[in-house]
């Protein structure tokens, strides 16, 4: 008996049918059986299951005489299924790689639950993806029913956002009904009777939004069907008695859901929709209860000429607060301008700096180390950071502050003397004479940046180089770590500035890194002491929309790693709000088998904390190099990452320890103790020699002693003029 039946219904999908059936054979799980069932496709679907079916004995084909619709289709299939679970997938989406490990996984875990539901992410025709905004609601440990947690009733009333124990399926009866809408009356029902429900927070499907041929997104009377669907969901409650205080919420969904198809542009003939509005109506006060009716719903309660009313006014309504909202915004920019203006013509504070880090994110990186150093040795200088206002609450107390483009931050800016940023400043902040921009930058390049990526058309998406330029004309000193970015940074940002020798400030707990230094983290992600922690590091893509390639299976470098060993993953700062972490590093951490450090603000205490890195071409791996410690660097697709975005070097000729180019050459780096050999180690100190020239532990009080205060640190040379710029010490052309 396999684990798994996956039942596929098919028509009119020939051009996506082999990518559906693919996604499946090929997972690493083969415990399962494919029940495809040719709802009497006209087209090829027909012939490519049969091909199929001979290629793979986990494949069975029945073909129906005659086109039944989705949900009959469906019904066919569950006779022939003989697995634990029933899985029924749409045959134009895709199950994600390792979806069936992970959600056979969480079945164990959980004691086989009667309904696993798990993530899903959009897959759009024009590449983009889009995980489930509601993907928090799937963080749930344990099982549970939905009374005890009624969110889980607010994601997507799909079916193949879940499985099913098929015992379960059977002894209560549970069928499709035809029409559309037929997801509704199995969901509900399954959900609000199951006693024992799990979650997943993993993407197992890619749910694809075809360009044309959603049904549920054309224009038809047959989105009448909805009504019908919710009578069928109705009369399961009233056979159940035990179910009877949901009939509230269900008559709250059900007018949510209708009003939504009628308010949609594209889902009905005009001639149809004051019809729909009726039996909408209708169907509402049939299933009336005492509860209050929701101010949303009201419109229910009168007749279509009203609700008429209410939406054009809405829409009315909408582009007078549009036209108003532009009017505020248009006189805040004025007042925020003379605001500006006013204190441009007052003398610059030569005690006030500014600082900001990746965007407004926190005190992080190069510009917080400098901070740390100008307060113990210049603390005459006022230090007033740009925050998020959704990351201020994380801010220490002692941290002063102001939100980006507030009233606060427009006098800061035209007052201060200092500007610490490694990213650029706002268009707005004006380089008035006198003032000090100093630009960290986010490490030592490898990919192209500035203006070399002119000439990657790709990688410069939505990216405007011309203005990044103009503001990066503002720079007064670029900080370098070694000769290499010096040289890059000149040819990327031909502006006026002066190159600083300095080091890079946020690397001097590194290099003056001491023994226990990363005993915090490992306490607080539970990591035992004696563990050998292995830094997963990987960075995004350009040649891929959204950015984001999972190169190998981290849960098996992580087994293959064995005993008595622990592996971190952090993600590309780009990836951490994407579907990245959605495809199973979350609920890998959830269960223990990785370390997600993707959030931790302070990326040095995650290097201090690891005994050896795994990067591609992340510049993570320059910082890194100073602790002297083991790095692999796993370049599978090194061709298309440089042919794709550019590289000032090939860092598989030029790398600070082994290069691997499969999975099988990285694990048997680490299976053999190659990646901490001599050979790893002569090739870490030529890269440390050439990449960590001028990183010595006393970056940050370098930069405040020579840029800010004009003395010198003794060490010579700290800064060399940039082609055209000036010495950052004379202050000479």
């Amino acid at each position: 008996m396999p684990r798994f039946s996956i039942i596929v219904p098919v028509f009119k999908v020939q051009g996506f049918l082999a990518e559906c059936l693919d996604s499946v054979l090929g997972q690493s799980y083969a415990d399962f059986e494919v029940i495809a069932v040719d709802d009497c496709s006209p087209d090829g679907c027909g012939a490519i299951l049969d091909a199929y079916a001979e290629r793979d004995e986990r494949v069975r084909v029945l073909h129906l005489p005659e086109n039944v619709g989705l949900g009959r289709a469906r019904n066919a299939g569950m006779p022939y299924a003989t697995g634990d679970f029933l899985f029924f997938l749409d045959s134009d989406d895709t199950l994600t790689p390792g979806a069936l490990r992970a959600i056979a996984d969480r079945l164990d875990e959980a004691d086989d639950p009667e309904v696993l539901v798990f993530d899903y992410a959009r897959t759009y025709w024009w590449g983009g993806t889009r995980r489930n905004v509601l993907a928090e609601v799937l963080v749930r440990a344990g099982t549970f029913t939905a009374a005890e947690y009624p969110e889980i009733l607010e994601l997507l009333m799909v079916v193949w956002n879940k499985v099913y124990r098929r015992d379960y399926v059977t002894a209560h009866g549970f069928r499709f009904p035809p029409g559309y809408y037929e997801d509704t009356p199995w969901t509900f029902p399954t959900l609000l009777s199951a006693r024992r429900i799990a979650t997943l927070d993993r993407i197992c499907v890619n749910y694809r939004q075809r360009r044309q041929g959603n049904i549920l997104s054309t224009t038809s009377r047959k989105h009448f069907d909805v009504h019908d669907q919710y009578e069928r969901v109705f009369a399961y409650v009233d056979a159940h008695p035990e179910l009877a205080d949901w009939r509230p919420y269900l008559q709250r969904k059900m007018g949510e859901h209708c009003l939504d198809i009628l308010a949609k542009p594209d889902r009905l003939p005009a001639r149809d929709k004051e019809e729909f509005f009726r039996r909408t109506a209708d169907l509402f006060r049939k299933h009336r209860t005492r509860e209050p009716v929701p101010a949303e719903l009201r419109v229910l309660e009168g007749g279509y000429v009203r609700y008429r009313t209410r939406q054009r006014a809405a829409t009315v309504g909408g582009a007078l607060g549009k036209r108003a909202r532009q009017a505020r915004t248009a006189a805040g920019g004025r007042l925020k301008r003379g605001w500006s203006w006013a204190h441009e013509h007052r003398s610059l504070d030569p005690n006030l700096a500014v600082y900001s880090a990746f965007s407004h994110r926190g005190v992080l990186g190069d510009p917080a180390a400098v901070h740390r150093a100008a307060r113990d040795l210049a603390p005459h200088i006022r230090g007033v950071w740009v925050v998020r206002e959704d990351q201020a609450a994380e801010l220490p107390s002692d941290i002063e502050y102001v939100t980006p483009d507030s009233l606060a931050f427009r006098e800061i800016t035209a007052r201060a003397t200092y500007f610490v940023n490694n990213v650029n400043w706002p268009w707005h902040v004006a380089k008035r004479p006198g003032s000090v921009h100093i630009h960290t930058h986010q490490g030592t390049p490898l990919k192209y940046m500035g203006a070399d990526l002119l000439g990657k058309p790709g990688a410069r998406q939505g990216f405007d180089v011309p203005q990044m330029l103009r503001r990066a004309d503002r720079w007064d000193h670029s900080l370098v770590a070694n000769r290499h970015s010096e040289l890059v940074w000149n040819r990327a940002y031909p502006c006026h500035f002066a190159s600083a020798r300095t080091g890079s400030p946020r690397n001097d707990v590194l290099v003056n890194a001491k023994p226990g230094d990363g005993a915090v983290f490992r306490a607080r992600h539970g990591i035992p002491e004696d563990h050998t922690v292995v830094l997963y590091a990987p960075t995004r893509r350009d040649y891929v929309r959204g950015g984001h390639v999972d190169r190998f299976d981290v849960a098996r470098f992580a087994a293959d790693l064995g005993e008595g060993h622990t592996l971190v993953v952090r993600l590309h700062p780009s990836l951490a709000d994407g579907p990245a972490r959605g495809m199973g590093l979350a609920e890998l951490h959830r269960r223990g088998i990785v370390v997600d450090a993707t959030d931790e603000p302070r990326v040095e205490e995650v290097m201090l904390a690891s005994d050896a890195l795994v990067t591609d071409y992340s510049a993570l791996m320059f910082d890194y190099a100073n602790l002297d410690r083991p790095i692999v660097v796993h370049a599978d697709d090194w061709g298309a990452f440089a042919a794709s975005r550019g590289a000032y070097l090939d860092i598989t000729a030029s790398a600070p320890g082994h290069v691997s180019r499969s999975y099988r050459e990285l694990a048997w780096l680490f299976t053999s103790g190659s990646w901490r050999d001599q050979e790893a180690a002569r090739l870490r100190a030529g890269f440390r020699a050439v990449f960590c020239e001028f990183d010595d532990g006393r970056a940050a009080q370098r930069v405040v002693r020579t840029l800010m205060l004009g003395e010198s640190d003794g060490v010579e040379p700290a800064s060399v003029p940039a082609p055209g710029g000036r010495d950052v010490l004379t202050g000479t052309r």
